[in-house]
């Protein structure tokens, strides 16, 4: 991996850059980044849970979790 992209990887979990910061500089798509991420053990940031959509990240974490919880038991 090149040096700008582990420290574009590094600000985006840090919250300082976006997603369409990365798309702009280069990273094809967000299995990309989710893949550059794993190597430098970092998580991608994450939203407070708040405002309008909770309700439907809930149910989106909650069905990743269940698809997770069936290919690793």
């Amino acid at each position: 991996m090149k040096q700008d992209q582990e420290t574009l990887l590094r600000d985006y979990a840090a919250g300082v850059v976006s997603w369409s910061t990365l798309k702009e500089r280069g990273f094809a798509d967000y299995v990309a980044v989710l893949g550059g991420l794993g190597e430098l053990q970092l998580r991608p940031p994450v939203a407070p849970m708040e405002g309008p959509n909770v309700a439907a990240r809930e149910r989106g974490r909650t069905i990743i979790r269940l698809a997770l919880q069936q290919h690793h038991p």
